[in-house]
């Protein structure tokens, strides 16, 4: 029961949080480091691929897929976290990120990691 629940959580987070990048681009876009080339076009990809990727959670033939692709993409984000670090007190919208929290999204890169990982798993 605890990873069904976590799983639908995870499905419905990823589909949200891709969605938002289309909604509200200019906060992701402003957070990408600048040495990134087309920052539109990534926050948009990345966009489409939490979508995507949150979608294939759904489906157990496309789960463990769409956990190492999440995984992956969790990894490929680390380098706006490290900047956000780096920058941090950061303005997203209307959102002011400190550098506490700055260091607790870092961190919570693996946990989230694992956590996909592990719902993913499951024979639901």
């Amino acid at each position: 029961m605890a990873k069904k629940i976590s799983l639908i959580i995870l499905i419905l987070a990823y589909i949200i949080a891709g969605g938002n990048h289309f909604l509200h681009p200019a906060g992701y876009i402003r957070i990408i480091p600048r040495y990134i080339p087309f920052p539109v076009f990534v926050n948009y990809l990345s966009g489409f691929l939490e979508i995507l990727f949150g979608a294939m959670l759904i489906f157990k033939i496309t789960r463990r897929f769409a956990a190492l692709a999440i995984g992956l993409m969790l990894i490929a984000f680390l380098p706006v976290h490290i900047q956000m670090v780096i920058d941090a007190p950061v303005k997203l919208g209307t959102l002011m990120v400190s550098p506490l929290v700055a260091w607790g999204r870092l961190a919570l890169q693996p946990v989230l990691i694992v956590w996909v990982w592990w719902s993913a798993k499951s024979n639901l």
